[in-house]
């Protein structure tokens, strides 16, 4: 899959609409109970960019990102302001922030991710983009030093410690990330006089698997 590693503006996607979409297969018995499964172990994403555009201007660089990708050729990196970093909103990114692994004895090698939780239920988000410069990285309550300690993906989101982490040692990180996504339509339609007149075009988004 072809991706650009370049973030949509983010003056653009500040005002934008969206959220974590799932899939369910619902099947109604002749009881009346109900058998619900999903084909997805991840949610997907999908947001409207049209509803971010402020100004004649804001078409011009909308148009000009979506001309560079060529429609829904190329993937790229997508701010979610509503869910940007692994720190709750309003504090700042550090190492404890999440739990993304415990030590086995043999395994280096790391995805970075983000737990949902809810009552005693959770769920494990995979970050596959995570922002250059933030992320942060611990053993247990021991800080790591990135280039040193271990090298950072910032294309997979894959950390690869410089040693094996003992079995049962906590490694934690915190981080800001993207989401890769691409354009969801081949065409933009754009009417100076009805985004004038307060009608934003439609822009659809939807998140990729990378």
């Amino acid at each position: 899959m072809s991706f650009h590693e370049v973030r949509f503006p983010e003056t653009l996607s500040f005002g934008s609409v969206g959220g974590p979409e799932r899939r369910t297969d619902v099947v109604t018995l002749a009881n009346g109970h109900e058998e619900r499964n999903t084909p997805w172990a991840h949610a997907r994403r999908r947001y409207d960019a049209g509803l971010g555009l402020r100004g004649l201007e804001d078409i011009a660089a909308l148009i000009a990102f979506f001309e560079a990708r060529q429609g829904q050729l190329h993937g790229f990196r997508w701010k979610d302001w509503t869910d940007y970093a692994s720190a709750i909103p309003g504090q700042d990114v550090t190492f404890e922030d999440q739990v993304i692994a415990t030590g086995d004895g043999d395994n280096r090698v790391f995805q970075l991710a983000k737990r949902y939780r809810s009552g005693p239920h959770e769920y494990l988000r995979p970050i596959s983009k995570p922002v250059a410069g933030t992320v942060r990285l611990g053993i247990d309550n021991e800080a790591l030093v990135e280039g040193v300690d271990y090298d950072l993906d910032l294309t997979t989101g894959e950390v690869t410690l410089a040693y094996v982490p003992e079995i049962g040692r906590e490694i934690r990180a915190g981080f800001e990330f993207d989401v890769p996504v691409r354009f969801d339509t081949d065409r933009i339609q754009t009417s100076v006089a009805s985004f004038q007149a307060g009608e934003a075009p439609n822009v659809p988004v939807v998140e990729v698997r990378v």
